[in-house]
């Protein structure tokens, strides 16, 4: 919806100050087709020439993930938080045994079951279940698992930064694409040097629309969406940061509580829930666990 906005904002006055400035829309509209052909064909074939089809079909996604914005809100902050109280508690209380069952089958959990939006996220929740699995094998000692755990939080993050870094690199191209196909438009007026000045005017103008199309396509559209969807995996990387911080912190022998406290405060501040929120999502958790707390 704000894309939306924004694009209509865009569209109304670039072309609204330049008709009001006395343009005449009849020669845009007509270079535009054939000049958005030249520039957004180049762009694609391109495209796919400098990335993997992977690479292409992630970008594809990352445009829809751009309009859509990011996938966590307020609620799911709060629950990725109860779900880890619930799984630490049950590996506190139970230890390998009671937790093994929740990590091997995450969807017939009762603790992950809770969470169907958590639940769906499949990376999250096998990053969750990897690193506890790990610590039923001994594997306690909280700096290498920090360690492993900030190795693989950046393997994925590079990952989804990939599709990213290739729409960023389209959008700093599409201005010399402009240029491209501008200079075929000289080239085709320069074809036509004997016809009257308003013919050669209207067809060096329906030129100069594609250096125009090129700025406007790499500024107003394919940049900023780049950008939103920069800022939307770093969003959506914060609850493997909060699951890192929980599950260190109950490594180095912290109360599980306090544990949970201490992912709270990595939270962002916009989404974090209160102390009182988080308590009283808590509350409600210990109600629905199977181990005594």
């Amino acid at each position: 919806m704000i894309n939306g906005i924004g694009f209509l904002i865009i569209v109304v006055c670039v072309f609204g100050s330049f008709m009001l400035a006395g343009g005449k829309m009849e020669i845009v509209l007509h270079a535009l087709p054939h000049e958005f052909m030249a520039i957004g064909g180049a762009a694609a074939g391109a495209f796919i020439v400098g990335n993997s089809m992977a690479t292409v079909k992630n970008a594809g996604r990352g445009i829809k993930r751009a309009f859509k914005g990011s996938r966590w809100s307020d609620g799911d902050y709060r629950d990725l938080l109860t779900l880890l109280f619930g799984l630490l508690t049950t590996f506190r209380n139970g230890g390998a045994t009671a937790i093994e069952p929740h990590l091997d089958q995450p969807e017939e959990s009762t603790i992950f079951s809770r969470y169907p939006r958590l639940l769906a996220d499949h990376h999250l929740v096998e990053f969750i279940s990897d690193y506890l699995r790990m610590m039923t094998v001994n594997f306690e000692d909280p700096h290498q698992l920090e360690a492993a755990m900030e190795a693989d939080i950046e393997k994925h993050h590079h990952e989804e930064l990939a599709a990213q870094h290739a729409l960023q690199i389209m959008a700093d191209g599409l201005p010399a694409l402009g240029i491209v196909a501008a200079v075929l438009g000289v080239i085709k007026t320069m074809a036509s040097i004997d016809q009257p000045t308003e013919i050669l005017g209207a067809m060096i103008g329906g030129a100069l629309v594609g250096t125009f199309l090129g700025v406007l396509l790499s500024y107003c559209v394919v940049g900023p969406l780049a950008t939103k969807l920069l800022a939307i995996i770093e969003d959506d990387s914060k609850p493997f940061d909060i699951a890192k911080t929980a599950i260190v912190a109950y490594a180095q022998n912290m109360p599980v509580q306090v544990a949970i406290e201490i992912a709270r405060r990595m939270t962002p501040t916009v989404h974090a829930p209160s102390f009182q929120q988080l308590e009283a999502a808590l509350d409600e958790a210990k109600d629905d666990l199977t181990v005594r707390i």
